[in-house]
């Protein structure tokens, strides 16, 4: 049994008649019927009963067209692999991103992949709310945490980078209310707070968990101070301006610490919920041109790229204790 009797035992199936099966396949309706004759005696069984109306398969003959019908599809799509491996990869590529995120990071990393790749075309649609990928016809998103509950089923995750939140502070606020050495002391801060609206964070927004790092322990924290907002640019304005303490992704404030704009408290915690991931809606064998951008992305993010290199000890940073400030 070789290939084109699969297609035939497929063909027979679907059409319900051998003179129809005869015609998509190519050939006359006196070929098909030799050969699913010879078929059948070679396999010792009946594949279809014949009727003058109609020809349906037996149960071994429905057994043997699913099966053929799965190898088939094997067929089909390793050659369209190995077609695809000697071609430039072209086509679009349509994704999604947060803003933050996808501004300072995801662009850049998309305008390279795409000098390398000509042929391919890239759509990048901003939003801060994760949108039903396969409903809006994306192939992906590069969102902070992964696949939501409801979708882990319909969707592959793939982590691209780790994500902390570290704590920071401004040297102007840190002169006038002291530097707080332990979590403990930051109920004694004016902490800025943003309120987030999304599914993939369960925790209390005015409770900060940290974890030191090595440890898998989780320190909850109350914070409080007297703003908050529902953008974190906002939040980071703030902070920069003298007005709190705020935990902020290090990819957003790692050039602001660099710069020594923000002071970088506590180093050895930080904040682990939102990693940076590669979402997409599952398919059995993504396009080529998928397949290199997730390579590429992953490659650009693997080393944290926005990782800070030590900075000097600040004056700000020099000065311990905290006050309280409430």
């Amino acid at each position: 049994m070789d290939r084109s009797d699969l297609e035939m035992v497929n063909a027979v199936r679907q059409q319900g008649s051998l003179a129809l099966a005869a015609q998509a396949l190519g050939l006359t309706p006196s070929a098909v019927t030799r050969r699913l004759a010879a078929l059948e005696a070679s396999l010792g069984v009946r594949l279809f009963q014949r009727t003058t109306r109609r020809v349906s398969p037996t149960a071994e003959g429905e057994t043997l067209a699913q099966r053929a019908a799965e190898l088939l599809r094997g067929f089909e799509a390793l050659e369209a692999e190995l077609r695809e491996r000697q071609a430039e990869p072209a086509g679009p590529i349509r994704l999604a991103a947060t803003f933050g995120f996808g501004r300072r990071w995801v662009g850049p990393a998309l305008a390279r992949f795409q000098a390398r790749h000509p042929a391919v075309s890239i759509q990048l649609q901003l939003t801060e709310r994760l949108p039903d990928l396969a409903a809006e016809g994306l192939d992906g998103a590069i969102w902070l945490w992964g696949a939501p509950d409801q979708r882990a089923g319909e969707w592959v995750s793939r982590r691209l980078a780790p994500n902390r939140r570290v704590l920071v502070a401004a040297p102007a606020y840190l002169a006038v209310h002291g530097t707080p050495q332990s979590p403990d002391e930051l109920a004694m801060h004016h902490c800025l707070v943003v309120r987030e609206h999304t599914d993939a964070l369960p925790h209390r927004q005015d409770h900060w968990a940290l974890q030191r790092e090595g440890e898998s322990t989780v320190r909850r924290v109350a914070v409080a101070g007297p703003m908050t907002s529902n953008s974190g640019e906002l939040v980071r304005d703030w902070c920069l301006a003298g007005h709190g303490v705020m935990l902020r992704s290090l990819w957003d404030v790692a050039p602001l610490i660099a710069s020594g704009a923000l002071v970088h408290l506590l180093p050895e915690w930080s904040h682990r919920d939102a990693d940076i991931h590669w979402l997409a809606p599952w398919q059995a064998q993504s396009p080529k041109r998928i397949r290199l951008l997730v390579a590429a992305l992953a490659d650009a993010f693997r080393d944290e790229p926005w990782r800070p290199a030590p900075a000097p000890l600040s004056a700000a940073r020099a000065r311990p204790g905290s006050r309280r400030t409430r």
